[in-house]
């Protein structure tokens, strides 16, 4: 079984701490001391992440400090990056290369979902060839990520039935979310006893940044508990749950959730019906569910920091008053954004977004408010 060695708390290194456009390595190497230190060894990485250099920065903080036996790593195949069958091995030793790692404990294909991901990696036969570099070692793990539908869900675990896992969204907020339906993929999951990885834990740190009176609510039963804490025990308590991913940026992060993992608490009934009472709550204020990916980002044309952007359009819309969103907004600009009014109606971004966001149409809302 996968998940007897696999720790509770796992390292995501998509939103790793920056300099000058690129991963801090030295901030990265304390924190990933940190993480090693306190019993923990499992990191996800992705050739996409911040444009290729995360696996860049897995050789130098993890792979070239420490023996590889020690930890397990994961990395991803975007289908995104494919034009051919010549282009998976392409792909597949420039990670080898970029993390100097020698194999990949676990492998998945990226963001399975509806539509070009999913039929691409089909027409690659994706599936198969991962199946031979797990007979030659290259991989011990193979699974995949997943952000489309329940239906789809069932069909290509039907259809492939050598998965070994899937990671899945999954938090509170998105448990009946009828685009995301975090609940539903749980539940078709664990019924067949596949391990679960989870992603956006904390729906790209919007859980750990709840507007007052739903902090209030949290902190009324469990006084002084971080709203991230929160929603950590929250997927952390699920029957079936492998990893739990958290995106950590700051040292001050990591040792949050390596405190709320290592004495890690399951949730109790009562605490279970505080966060149903959040969840109705939160469903009333209308919040732009971003989970700040940035795959949207890196190819549009106008250089629009739009995750960005969107922390201020939430930010407007719950507190119509407060002008720290245009501040905000102001300095995103300053240093090097492209205006939400500059957007052109390509559709690129929407495209690529996980959450099938209507971007666009958001950016012209963000306009409206934030450049008035």
């Amino acid at each position: 079984m996968i998940a007897e060695n696999m720790p509770k708390l796992g390292f995501g290194l998509m939103r790793l701490p920056e300099r000058d456009g690129a991963p801090d390595i030295d901030q990265v190497k304390r924190m990933v001391d940190a993480y090693m230190e306190s019993g923990f060894n499992y990191f996800d990485t992705a050739y996409v992440y911040h444009g290729g250099l995360s696996e860049r920065a897995v050789k130098e903080a993890l792979v070239d400090q420490y023996p590889r036996e020690k930890f397990l790593l994961a990395t991803k195949l975007p289908a995104w990056a494919l034009d051919g069958t010549e282009d998976r091995d392409r792909i597949f030793a420039e990670q080898l290369e970029r993390t100097g790692a020698g194999y990949f404990d676990f492998y998945l294909l990226h963001s399975v979902e509806e539509g070009r991901n999913y039929d691409r990696y089909e027409d690659f036969d994706c599936f198969r060839w991962a199946m031979e570099k797990k007979a030659v070692g290259l991989i011990r793990h193979f699974g995949f990520s997943f952000h489309g539908s329940p239906e789809l869900l069932v069909q290509v675990l039907d259809r492939h039935p050598e998965v070994e896992f899937v990671q899945i969204q999954l938090n509170y907020a998105d448990w009946n979310n009828q685009v995301v339906q975090s609940g539903r993929l749980y539940e078709i999951l664990h019924a067949r006893g596949i391990p679960i990885i989870v992603m956006e834990p904390v729906k790209g740190g919007m859980l750990a940044n709840l507007a007052p009176e739903l902090a209030a609510m949290l902190d009324a039963e469990r006084p002084g508990a971080s709203p991230a804490s929160w929603a950590l025990r929250f997927v952390g308590s699920l029957d079936g749950v492998m990893t739990v991913l958290s995106g950590m940026s700051t040292p001050e992060q990591m040792a949050e959730n390596i405190s709320t993992f290592t004495r890690f608490e399951p949730l109790t009934d009562q605490e279970r019906a505080v966060i149903d009472e959040v969840v109705r709550t939160m469903q009333d204020m209308p919040l732009v569910p971003c989970t700040a990916c940035r795959y949207c980002v890196d190819g549009c044309p106008q250089g629009i920091r739009i995750p960005d952007i969107f922390r201020a359009l939430n930010t407007a819309r719950l507190y119509p008053k407060d002008n720290r969103p245009k501040m905000f907004y102001k300095n995103l600009v300053r240093s090097g954004s492209g205006l939400a009014s500059a957007c052109i109606a390509c559709g690129q971004c929407e495209g690529v977004c996980p959450q099938h966001l209507p971007i666009v149409e958001l950016l012209q809302e963000a306009a409206e408010k934030l450049e008035g």
